[in-house]
């Protein structure tokens, strides 16, 4: 018999083209600004402060752990690589415990990060919002009822940006990664230039590194969290793994681009500060870019405000985009509800799970004293990584034909699993508070939602009726569908 009209290879391609699916518009320049623009934000222009002071300003020490901080970010974004090319599916680490270590695991994940990750996004806005209105209002503080419009007005701007279009989000991100990366240029270089120009009396910080008093391991591991804090983000490219063009070649290249560029880029920072800044001043210093650009370009130091602002717009925009992401693929096996999986009809954009998203940010920006809870999650954030890396190793001995078109070094993992639980334990050890215990119980709640709801499938047919209107209502269908959504 021949075949059908319907079979011929044109009808073929366009119906693969009419599928609603989310498609391949990341390249590997995009990848690249996502990853840079995720980890730098306000941290290296405000806080470096953070690492010298736990160091007992030893320049050696803190300049080591800044390296070593961006050698264990390289190391976890290696694994992620192995991960993200084998498994490239939206979702990030949520994907990857789901496969290697079971649904519980990957419904923790995904019920704790609903809570912490919108919360950190609402943080990020107000910091925003602060750098903003700043040249403003001078040394006066601006009213928090502007800071708190403006910072809804940036979330609910970036929110439909990314849920209307992938083209213009990773466009956005690409012109804010450039001119983040132009202003730590300005710094790098006008370091480097002040160390040639005055050798004695910036050489002389650099010369006996290693001479002042040598910290404790305690007081190491703090100095560590900072620098680790400093260089978060690394994880980002997998939550868009999906989305990625070529990603078994794209995944590494961009890792290996990205996070040995933001290395560099903090070590010549730091050293910048400290070619202009004695150790004391930048322990003293609220914002330490601002104070070197007093000293150093005093009649255009607003530029550092306002660079700080690009920064964390920037990080806030690839911190949304991935965060749609989570809860897309988290709705799509079936921990979410089944209307955040849907795409837009028009754009093939998860606009569900960005208005999902962005609703629970605003929800946080309010009564913003809810963001000070989200401290003492920090820890979740390594348990994440630990029990993602853990899942590789699962995953290369229960599934070793799985097709790996990279393979990350075997030790590197089991060292960052073991870090990651390090990082975990260490601050409950060090510092205990009741503030973790309630984070403990509060992922441990997860269990009540996911017995019922999960496990045992118990289901509502009235939520059935509200998806339908409102999936007719925001004009979106099923991921896995035609363009026809199944409520018309």
């Amino acid at each position: 018999m021949g075949k059908g009209k319907s079979d011929h290879p044109k009808d073929v391609k366009r119906k693969e083209k009419d599928k609603m699916q989310l498609k391949r518009n990341i390249g590997y320049f995009d990848g690249v600004s996502f990853i840079i623009g995720s980890i730098v934000g306000a941290g290296i222009f405000v806080s470096p402060m953070g690492v010298l002071k736990h160091s007992l300003l030893n320049v050696g020490v803190a300049l080591t752990i800044w390296t070593v901080s961006g050698l264990v970010s390289l190391m976890g974004s290696l694994c992620y690589a192995e991960l993200g090319t084998a498994l490239p599916f939206s979702g990030g680490e949520y994907s990857h415990i789901k496969r290697g270590l079971g649904s519980l695991p990957a419904f923790m994940f995904i019920w704790t990060s609903t809570f912490t990750k919108p919360a950190s996004n609402a943080a990020r806005a107000l910091l925003f919002a602060e750098y903003a209105t700043q040249p403003f209002y001078g040394i006066c503080p601006a009213p928090e009822v502007l800071k708190k419009c403006l910072a809804l007005a940036v979330l609910w701007s970036l929110g439909i940006l990314n849920g209307r279009s992938v083209k213009m989000a990773a466009w956005v991100q690409t012109v804010f990664t450039l001119l983040k990366m132009m202003a730590l240029s300005v710094i790098a270089i006008g370091g480097i230039v002040l160390l040639i120009g005055r050798r004695k009396e910036s050489l002389a910080r650099f010369e006996d590194a290693f001479g002042s008093e040598i910290p404790n391991a305690s007081q190491v591991a703090e100095a560590f969290f900072q620098g680790l804090y400093a260089y978060g983000g690394w994880w980002s490219l997998n939550y868009m793994a999906e989305e990625m063009k070529n990603p078994s070649r794209n995944i590494p290249l961009t890792v290996m681009t990205a996070v040995p560029a933001v290395i560099v880029f903090y070590l010549l920072v730091n050293i910048s500060y400290l070619t202009v800044l004695t150790p004391k001043e930048i322990v003293s210093s609220v914002a330490v870019a601002v104070t070197w650009a007093d000293r150093v370009i005093p009649s255009v130091a607003w530029i550092i405000p306002l660079s700080v602002a690009v920064s964390i717009f920037g990080a806030l925009n690839s911190s949304m985009f991935t965060l749609g992401r989570l809860s897309y693929a988290g709705s799509q096996s079936g921990h979410l509800p089944v209307l955040i999986s849907m795409l837009n009809v028009h754009s093939c954009t998860p606009a569900p799970a960005m208005i999902f998203s962005t609703t629970i940010a605003s929800i946080f920006i309010i009564p913003s004293d809810l963001i000070m809870l989200t401290n003492y999650f920090g820890f979740s954030a390594w348990l994440m990584i630990g029990l993602t890396c853990a899942s590789l190793i699962v995953l290369r001995y229960r599934e070793p034909h799985l097709h790996r078109p990279y393979k990350v070094f075997l030790p590197i993992p089991f060292v960052m699993v073991a870090m990651s639980f390090f990082l975990v334990l260490a601050p409950i050890v060090w510092s205990p508070n009741l503030q973790y215990v309630y984070a403990f119980l509060f992922m441990l709640g997860s269990l009540i939602v996911y017995l019922p709801f999960i496990h045992f499938k118990l289901h509502f047919a009235f939520l059935d009726k509200i998806t339908c209107h409102l999936q007719l209502l925001l004009e979106v269908s099923p991921a896995d569908g035609s363009a026809e959504g199944k409520c018309e």
